[in-house]
This record gives structure tokens, C-alpha cells and sequence, in this order.
């Protein structure tokens, strides 16, 4: 008997992603995975699964879906949304919980809120292939997830598990922060030499705003343009999530997790590892404001966001 997922209708952009495509930027493959790792992994702890099992990635709007299992459990972490029961006995379960879900029962996920992604979690994960060791979905690369794009009405996402057992549900301990008016924390360079000092300066002082041409190739961002010093031309080197890039126009992109490999614009500043999960919850119009700290300071943030992370894993609640 089938055990699946059934489409009815797929979101503005849902798509399978884990934990990404490590080793491959080499030959010029993005290592793709969330834009919101935190809220991934979150959601994989509320239903038992491993860190890096695959889970649905949605942007701006989730999908609609129909139970073809025995059961299925779920959860949602990333966004001020709650998911739908539609059927049957009829309910909402709140974001940052677990709930089990039987046969026939079709559940929505509407408009995520104040955060652009969000993640639903299902024990055991979707059933899809894994491409150069991971089921992230690239799509302009047509790699992983399901057949290489993003969900389409009708689909079916097959499931690893046909049925789960009745036990007790849990919950995250907070909250989600989503830390939508934290100021995002960069190190300078690796080519802060090709702008000016006011350049660099206008770009730690200055608001800028994402603009509704952000995808998860990259954020661009509008605000004061960026005078170069050096000319907006270098000799192509490699890229890394949470680079900002300045091309001729003058306004910063910060490239996130479908970047390409390798780019020939400098780069005034790099988003710590830490906050690129916190850029990657940037809606459209909202504000992005820049500081600038040391590398050894930004180690120290990741390690403290992890230790976090696994607090909140170990503390999750009962119900």
C-alpha cells in the first residue's frame, strides 16, 4: 500500500531539502540544503528524527497535503503559522509541536507570517533519492528532492514510514526567536581593499532592505549603493554562503545557500555562519543592518548557537 504525501496543492515554493551537499562546490555544485538550519534541525528533534533526516522547505506560503498512510508525524518550526487540520476532526497545531495524523486527513500550511521559510517535519523523512549524497533539491541545477524541482499539485512525495506509533507529542521549551531586528554580524573582506573607507562605512551604518528579488540564490538588498576603489571586476575566486558581494550597481547581494561557486565580484563583507540562518528568515521589505566583528568572536557565536541548539534539543516538552 502506498505510503505518501499526496500534492493538492504544493505552496509558492516547496521543496526537500536536509542538511545540504557538502564537497561538491569543486565541480561547481551548490551545497543547497535550508536557508534556516536552526529551524531543520528543531523540527526533526520534535518528531525523533536524526539531525540530518529531509524535510519540506517552504517559502512565504506552505502547502496543502493529504495523509496516504496508515499515520504520519509532523511538525513545523520557522514560522508564526500553525498547521491546518482540514478534515475530520478539524484543529490547528501550532508551530514548534509534533502531532500525529492519520489516513485521508488533509492538512494546510498558509501564509508563514513574519518569516519568508519554514520547515515541516515527518518521521522518517520523505523517500527520495539521494544525488552526490544528499536529497537537497537544487532547482536551477534539476538535482535532488523530488525529480529536482519544487512540489507541483498532484505530486506524490513518497514516505520512508507507512505508519507511526501512538506516543506522547512533544514541543520546542520557547518560542522560536527569529531574531528579525537582530543586527546581522559580518567580518570584513576578503576584499574590503576595493572600497572606499566611506564605502565600508556607509555599509556598517547604513538600513538596507531585502528586495523582493531575494531567492535563495541570493539576497539582494536595496539601500546606498557602495562605492569601489578598485574598480567592480576581480579575478573569479570561490564563494561561501553568507558572502556580500558588490557588483557595479553598487548594492550588496548576500549570497545564500543555492549560490554559484565561484564569482568575480569583490566581496566587502562575509555573514558569520551564525546569522545566515537569521538573513535567510528576512522577508522582502525588511530591514538588514550590518556590524562588523573579528573571526574569532564569530567561532565563538557559532559554537554558542550550537551548544543552544542541542540545550533545546534535550529540553524538549512532554504533552
Amino acid at each position: 500500500m502506498m505510503q505518501a504525501l499526496e500534492v493538492i496543492a504544493p505552496g509558492l515554493h516547496t521543496t526537500v531539502q536536509d542538511q545540504g551537499r557538502i564537497g561538491y562546490q569543486d565541480i561547481g555544485v551548490p551545497a543547497s540544503g535550508p536557508l534556516d538550519r536552526i529551524s531543520l534541525r528543531l523540527a526533526n528533534a520534535l518528531v525523533g528524527n536524526p539531525p540530518d533526516t529531509p524535510v519540506l522547505e517552504m517559502l512565504l506560503q506552505g502547502p496543502t497535503l493529504k495523509v496516504i498512510a496508515e499515520s504520519v508525524r509532523v511538525a513545523l518550526v520557522g514560522c508564526s503559522a500553525g498547521i491546518e487540520i482540514r478534515s475530520g476532526n478539524a484543529r490547528t497545531i501550532p508551530a514548534g509541536r509534533s502531532a500525529r495524523l492519520a489516513r485521508g486527513e488533509v492538512f494546510r500550511i498558509g501564509a508563514l507570517g513574519d518569516s519568508v521559510c519554514a520547515y515541516l517535519a515527518i518521521e522518517g523523512g520523505p523517500e527520495v533519492p539521494m544525488v552526490l549524497g544528499s536529497a537537497s533539491t537544487y532547482v536551477r541545477g534539476a538535482i535532488g528532492g523530488l525529480h529536482g524541482r519544487r512540489l507541483k499539485q498532484n505530486d506524490v512525495v513518497p514516505l520512508k514510514l507507512g505508519g507511526v506509533d501512538v506516543r506522547g507529542e512533544h514541543a520546542l521549551p520557547r518560542p522560536l526567536d527569529l531574531a528579525l531586528d537582530q543586527p546581522i554580524r559580518v567580518v570584513l573582506g576578503p576584499q574590503a581593499e576595493y572600497f572606499t573607507d566611506e564605502a565600508v562605512q556607509t555599509f556598517l551604518a547604513s538600513d538596507y532592505t531585502v528586495s523582493p528579488q531575494a531567492d535563495r540564490m541570493g539576497y539582494r538588498l536595496t539601500g546606498p549603493a557602495l562605492a569601489h576603489a578598485q574598480g567592480y571586476d576581480i579575478v573569479s575566486d570561490g564563494i561561501v554562503a553568507g558572502a556580500v558581494q558588490v557588483p557595479g550597481s553598487g548594492l550588496p547581494i548576500v549570497l545564500m545557500v543555492d549560490h554559484q561557486t565561484v564569482g568575480g565580484y569583490p566581496k566587502i563583507a562575509t555573514v558569520i555562519s551564525a546569522d545566515i540562518p537569521v538573513v535567510g528568515r528576512r522577508r522582502p521589505g525588511r530591514p538588514i543592518r550590518f556590524i562588523a566583528i573579528d573571526v574569532r568572536e564569530a567561532e565563538l557565536l557559532r559554537r554558542e548557537q550550537e551548544a543552544a541548539i542541542r540545550l533545546e534539543v534535550e529540553n524538549l516538552l512532554p504533552l
